[in-house]
């Protein structure tokens, strides 16, 4: 059945479809999945800004809408653990999460140098390209205002740009191998993501503050929670805006 108090409320605001989805930040499809298919509900933010923009209550337009403890209950089942500090987790950990990839292997990063310099990883990298398993590789465009940005906020200014060219070098082995894919983005990362599947480490940003002293949540996809899906969801996002290279040296190109 049609989400039909949706439908109402976007036609009463005398917006459109494709003008909801602009000031939504998502696509015209997408909001009519939203009303023709009620299995297919917009995550709970979205819930949040459709319901602002069209100034309805969110219980009005979803009358289905869990309560907010059984979100957070849902939430504090999706964290396995968390960590003070990237520094303190387990060496062992980010190859244990990588080598259990059956479906999903992202890493999305600015550098991520230090992976990089880790024998095990580059091993398991060329199993799972072997078992045919996608590997997708997000680092930042050395060339972009927002990798300069960074490097200024961690007060390390151009050492930035020059740890993920440095990074790109360490992973040539890995470049032209079946389904290793390497892109570059030009976002704002607040978070650096490494996924496998439906477990997930999520490195914060500080600013001020190297990755390394930041914290770690240890999370995984349980049913009802949201927290997974919602950085998985940004990992996609980035994955989407940024621009493949075959090579380390592939720099050019870079439009910020």
């Amino acid at each position: 059945m049609a989400n039909e108090r949706l439908r109402g409320a976007i036609i009463e605001s005398g917006m459109t479809l494709d003008q909801v989805a602009e000031r939504l930040g998502v696509s015209a499809k997408t909001v009519e999945r939203w009303i023709n298919d009620p299995k297919r509900q917009p995550y709970r933010r979205f819930k949040y800004a459709t319901a602002s923009l069209l100034q309805r209550e969110m219980s009005y337009l979803w009358p289905e809408e869990r309560t907010s403890a059984e979100v957070t209950e849902a939430g504090n089942a999706e964290l396995i653990k968390l960590y003070p500090h990237r520094s303190v987790v387990p060496n062992r950990l980010w190859t244990q999460l990588y080598a259990s990839a059956q479906r999903s292997f992202d890493v999305l990063v600015y550098s991520g140098f230090w992976l990089t310099e880790d024998a095990a990883f580059h091993q398991v990298v060329k199993e799972k390209s072997a078992a045919g398993i996608p590997v997708r590789f997000m680092l930042g465009d050395p060339d972009s205002a927002a990798v300069a940005v960074r490097g200024t906020d961690e007060g390390i200014g151009g050492a930035m740009a020059g740890k993920i060219r440095n990074a790109l070098v360490n992973y040539a082995p890995l470049f032209g191998l079946p389904g290793v894919e390497f892109r570059l983005h030009s976002t704002t990362l607040y978070n650096s993501l490494y996924r496998a599947d439906d477990q997930m480490l999520a490195n914060g940003h500080l600013y001020g503050v190297g990755a390394y002293m930041a914290p770690v949540l240890h999370i995984q996809r349980v049913a009802g929670g949201e927290l997974f899906d919602a950085y998985a969801e940004s990992i996609e996002r980035v994955w989407e805006s940024a621009r493949p290279i075959t090579s380390p040296t592939d720099l050019g190109g870079s439009d910020s």
